[in-house]
């Protein structure tokens, strides 16, 4: 179980969204999804992992201390939300490097997790693992295993916890799961899927995955947050598609399928074993 703490707004390639000087002035909502959440969770006892923005953790180092305060753990999700494959490896550092340096501040711990927003990790962003080892992350869960709008590894070669090997750096990697349908691989864990997949439908992927990798946020449970302006129809649809029944579909899912953490997870595989990817 994974939540990129995010606020309604960040929206990617989206331009009155974007630029983060714009970001002050739109309305914050942050704790209205997470307090769901970290309540849905309370109230089964699983865990959960968190990657947070930086600007999330500048702005508003109070939600970062009530995860703490749940015992949850916390990554890194960079600081300004930028999509991997637009940057230049310099660049990209800097962002990861000041949302670490938030985050290890509020927690007092090496961060030792990252995802990259909108899992913009591509075939031609390899140096991104080199990058993740040089700052000591141990663990990512980038890789969107199939093609979509922000980036996406097609014929990435695992849909399972593996291990990257790059210039000598082994990375443990958690990738987005896929289910093989029609010859198609399909996702249906987190986000806009999520929110749009009836649940029935769900419920049968899950229990015919072994993996399964979520990732939600927390707007995905704020069913009063604004509409933003000047979206195209086609991302109103994947912003804002079922949220009234989402968190009625969430409180099932935690009713019929028990979670747990990186941590935990981290813990329980047998890395010797696992299928190790060199880039």
């Amino acid at each position: 179980m994974t939540v990129d703490l995010e606020d309604w707004f960040h929206i990617l390639d989206f331009t009155e969204t974007e630029e983060i000087f714009k970001w002050g002035e739109f309305e914050t909502r942050i704790d209205e999804g997470l307090d769901y959440i970290l309540s849905a969770l309370s109230d089964t006892g699983y865990r959960a992992t968190f990657f947070v923005l930086g600007w999330i953790a500048e702005k508003h180092p109070h939600v970062i201390k009530k995860i703490l305060a749940a015992g949850y753990e916390i990554g890194n999700h960079s600081y300004s939300h930028l999509l991997i494959y637009k940057y230049k490896k310099e660049i990209v550092k800097q962002d990861i490097l000041k949302s670490n340096k938030l985050l290890q501040d509020i927690t007092g711990e090496r961060i030792k997790y990252f995802r990259a927003p909108g899992f913009s990790i591509k075939r031609d962003t390899n140096w991104f693992f080199d990058l993740l080892s040089e700052m000591e992350i141990q663990i990512d869960s980038s890789i969107f295993p199939t093609s979509r709008g922000h980036g996406g590894y097609d014929g990435f070669s695992s849909t399972l916890p593996c291990k990257i090997t790059m210039g000598g750096s082994i990375i443990k990697e958690f990738p987005i799961n896929t289910f093989s349908l029609l010859r198609k691989n399909i996702v249906f864990s987190g986000g806009g899927y999520f929110r749009l997949l009836p649940y029935s439908i769900q419920k049968f992927l899950y229990k015919k995955s072994d993996y399964v990798m979520t990732y939600f946020h927390p707007r995905d449970f704020d069913y009063g947050q604004p509409i933003l302006e000047n979206l195209t129809q086609y991302r109103k649809f994947k912003s804002y598609v079922g949220l009234k029944n989402s968190r009625n579909k969430f409180e099932k899912l935690l009713h019929d399928f028990e979670f747990i953490d990186i941590k935990t997870a981290n813990e329980q595989i047998d890395w010797d074993n696992a299928k190790t990817i060199t880039l």
